[in-house]
């Protein structure tokens, strides 16, 4: 995780450099404050990751001289089954599309996003896969 931090803390620069330049040169002050967005949010995620790197165990892309292979292993477990995303989705993106059309079709998409959101969270706590 430690290469990870430092890619982000060095992004940060990088970005904190371009809006400093990119609104010196455009003078224009949407693209600036996303860029100045942009570097707090970079800072932000590489000073996370450079402090839990400090906690963790050593993992395998930060040695160099590490194959591949050193990281194989369980990478966590993914519901294979499951239909909620398939709501949410469908929910966000009559929530989006609310923002074009009308406020009126948020009265559709909550439900939508209510109900995939709470089958998506309790999902494992009944029916057949209770014990999973």
């Amino acid at each position: 995780m430690k290469i990870q931090g430092k890619m982000f803390l060095w992004l940060s620069v990088f970005i904190l450099a371009m809006a400093v330049l990119y609104g010196v040169w455009s003078k224009e002050p949407a693209g600036t404050t996303a860029l100045f967005l942009a570097f707090g949010l970079a800072i932000m995620i590489g000073y996370y990751l450079a402090f839990t790197a400090r906690r963790v165990d050593a993992m395998a892309q930060d040695n160099k001289e590490a194959d591949v292979a050193d990281e194989a292993g369980e990478v966590g477990f993914f519901s294979p089954h499951s239909w909620q995303p398939l709501s949410l989705a469908i929910g966000g993106a009559l929530a989006f599309l609310a923002i074009a059309i009308g406020w009126w079709l948020l009265y559709f998409s909550a439900p939508l996003i209510l109900v995939g959101v709470w089958g998506w969270v309790f999902e494992y706590y009944r029916g057949e896969n209770q014990n999973q």
